[in-house]
């Protein structure tokens, strides 16, 4: 899924390394597909984690690549920060840096989980409250939020987000991340769809990222505009 990939870039050759010195290097692959999976499986008897390094030109970064997405996750992680220090609601904070959307506010009451090829896959369910009692929100993983499906009283369904649009969960108090592997009965959670970047959002890219790429017969709806980010100046750094 490294955007690059999808638009037909050959990665070859990488090489994978980690902090014990531990190697992995693919000088050929028949296709990103099968590289991933060689490398998945290197990184797992690594431990899980391992730095990567390839080749790409200058021309491949500027067209090819999502541009500053480490400013946006600073800017973002600034604004849930600077809320908690003036006593506002770092919710509020995440929807307007992100030009994001609440789908619901509520309680975990129910978590399918299981390892499989390097992937949790799995389920859970929310319960609402506040301004989303009565409402029940089904979250399908595989590592990562891949569709949100909202449950009404009348057991009616429709699905309010997908990927490649970032299904966020949160402390609903705290603005904290929570991962799929974190999340346990009984959290209080806010549900964020946040906007993708429209590089992940062509016909190319949604063979890869869409519903539809993991075997849902749903089509992607963007769930809002996409704001380019700027990226973060010294200036703004030093001054927060």
């Amino acid at each position: 899924m490294f955007v690059p990939a999808m638009y037909r870039k050959d990665l070859s050759p990488v090489c994978l390394v980690n902090e014990r010195g531990r190697r992995a290097a693919i000088l050929q692959a028949q296709s990103p597909k099968d590289m991933e999976n060689v490398l998945r499986h290197a990184a797992i008897q690594m431990g899980g984690k391992g730095g990567m390094t390839l080749g790409i030109t200058k021309e491949e970064l500027m067209t090819k690549t999502v541009w500053y997405s480490l400013s946006r996750a600073y800017r973002l992680g600034h604004a849930v920060m600077d809320a908690r220090r003036k006593g506002l609601n770092p919710i509020q904070a995440i929807l307007r840096t992100e030009n994001g959307k609440l789908l619901l506010n509520g309680k975990v009451c129910d978590v399918k989980l299981k390892t499989e090829g390097g992937f949790d896959k799995g389920t859970l369910v929310i319960e609402g409250f506040g301004d989303f009692v009565n409402q029940t929100l089904m979250i399908d993983f595989q590592n990562e939020n891949l569709i949100a499906t909202l449950i009404t009283e009348d057991g009616k369904t429709k699905v309010l987000a997908t990927v490649p649009d970032l299904i966020a969960m949160v402390d609903s108090s705290s603005g904290e991340p929570i991962l799929t592997e974190q999340v346990k009965i009984g959290d209080r959670v806010a549900v964020l769809a946040l906007a993708s970047p429209p590089l992940l959002r062509s016909q190319t890219a949604l063979q890869v990222v869409g519903p539809q790429a993991f075997g849902y017969d749903i089509p992607f709806t963007p769930v809002a505009d996409y704001h380019a980010n700027n990226p973060i100046s010294l200036k703004f750094t030093t001054n927060q």
